[in-house]
């Protein structure tokens, strides 16, 4: 009996699951589906949950943008689900004491490992605003960022915080990540997508989609159910149900052809300096047969 069950426990697809609140909708109907139960779930944060796909140590999983365009010959994309924003995201910000078009040569707090967003801001303040800051990293403490730098890059429940809450009261300004991207390039940003190892994928195919389908599942019941995902959220969060129900519906979980077009154009603009080709193959998977 325990032989079969270990085999239950090994056969089970091993799945990553970003800690964050972004990412709550897409794993909140699992449990309320059952399929919870049918996968061995890693939580991590979206840096280590990458590293962790990308060296075999899960299956299947949310993988940030850069990594995956870094990795994307080993990896298949899940359609029709990532994370990203068609506009504002709220969760991705700088933070800032001065113009962004003021910041050339001033020091400037990186909050987080994340490349993808990390990345992102450079972009635009390097190309959209014509200046280049002296980077560092440190702990996602507004407060004392400020003490250090003119300005802040931001992701994640922190951005939000920062945002809402301490940014105002400190009189800095908050610049949308995802807005700046959308005026610039009037297309969607994908901060992370949803991919299978192939190696994977060709030994499981079934399973894949399986997953895949638990996922968009999911996702349409979050969404269908926001309101009352938001109202559980705002249980054990410093935010209200409302505002946790304002910031889900401002993300966009899509990953069609507008959201294919934004990963082309954020490939052609920072590939040869971020590790990947311009013209990057994004491959998707197939639909089941």
């Amino acid at each position: 009996m325990d032989n079969a069950n270990d085999e239950h426990q090994r056969s089970r697809p091993r799945v990553g699951h970003i800690q964050f609140l972004n990412c709550l909708p897409l794993y909140w109907g699992l449990a309320r589906t059952g399929t919870l139960l049918d996968l061995e779930l890693t939580k991590d944060t979206p840096e280590k949950l990458s590293e962790r796909l990308v060296r075999g140590d899960l299956d299947i999983g949310p993988i940030t943008l850069v990594e995956y365009l870094r990795h994307a010959e080993e990896l298949v994309a899940l359609p029709d689900i990532a994370v990203g924003c068609d506009g504002p995201v709220m969760s991705c910000v700088i933070v800032s004491q001065r113009p962004l078009e003021e910041l050339d040569g001033s020091r400037v707090a990186l909050g987080s490992t994340s490349r993808t967003s990390v990345r992102l801001a450079q972009l635009l303040l390097s190309e959209r605003y014509g200046v280049e800051p002296a980077y560092f990293t440190c702990p996602p403490d507004l407060g004392l960022m400020m003490q250090e730098a003119e300005a802040a890059v931001l992701i994640g429940d922190a951005a939000l915080r920062a945002s809402l809450h301490d940014a105002p009261r400190l009189g800095l300004q908050v610049h949308d990540l995802g807005l700046m991207w959308k005026e610039w390039t009037g297309l969607p940003f994908v901060f992370a997508v949803w991919a299978a190892r192939k190696d994977y994928l060709a030994r499981e195919p079934e399973t894949v989609h399986e997953v895949h389908r638990a996922f968009l599942a999911s996702r349409d019941l979050s969404l269908d159910e926001v309101a009352k995902v938001a109202e559980q959220a705002a249980r054990w969060e410093a935010f209200d149900a409302e505002l946790l129900e304002r910031y889900f519906r401002t993300l966009d979980f899509r990953f069609g052809p507008e959201q294919l077009a934004g990963v082309r154009e954020f490939a052609r603009r920072t590939g040869p300096t971020t590790g990947f080709p311009a013209d990057v193959t994004v491959e998707l998977l197939p639909p089941a047969e």
